[in-house]
């Protein structure tokens, strides 16, 4: 497989690890005969160690065989989290350092979360592209708040703070995209 053909969620092989790709920014060339880069944000599966590298759109990787399977959330410990598989029943514990990214999106009966497992080995997971959440603090909203797009820093549920319409109030649930951080719509 091919740098350029590498997507959020895909396990690859480099120098010895195995990375599970977190983010993908494609950089153009900033000449013509230049190549176009891939800048890959992942982590270790092992070790919890954070990747970052660029690829040159040609490179070829190797790729693994991962399953995906519906998990949810059954309880956050001092271990770190850990999931229930929807079918099976069995359960993943994965340190909070390996769910980083997802912990501010990470609720209880958050549906749609999504296990990448290899040889029975939970590596990471996947939330959904959007997710509902509850404002728990923000300014109190303005009398005479207009339709236009200021906005106000909200904190929510899990702690993630995202710049929201300054007619919100607490306790108002809002969709929140979990690629960007950013205010949706109201849910």
């Amino acid at each position: 497989m091919k740098a350029n053909e590498l997507k959020k969620g895909m396990v690859f092989q480099a120098g010895g690890q195995n990375i599970v790709v977190k983010q993908v920014q494609v950089q153009a060339p900033s000449s013509r005969s230049g190549n176009t880069l891939y800048k890959v944000r992942g982590q270790d599966v092992s070790s919890g160690q954070k990747f970052e590298r660029s690829f040159k759109g040609e490179e070829a990787l190797t790729t693994i065989d991962i399953s995906r399977r519906a998990v949810q959330l059954l309880y956050r410990d001092a271990d770190g989290c850990t999931f229930m598989d929807g079918e099976s029943y069995e359960q993943y514990t994965l340190a909070d350092a390996a769910v980083e990214d997802e912990l501010p999106y990470l609720s209880d009966g958050l549906e749609g979360i999504t296990a990448i497992i290899t040889d029975g080995v939970l590596l990471g997971i996947e939330v959904p592209s959007t997710v509902t959440l509850e404002i728990e603090d923000c300014a109190p909203a303005m009398k005479a708040a207009s339709s236009s797009a200021r906005t106000k820093p909200a904190t929510l549920s899990t702690g993630l703070v995202v710049q929201v319409p300054e007619y919100l109030t607490p306790g108002e649930k809002i969709k929140v995209n979990t690629e960007t951080r950013e205010f949706i719509s109201r849910a």
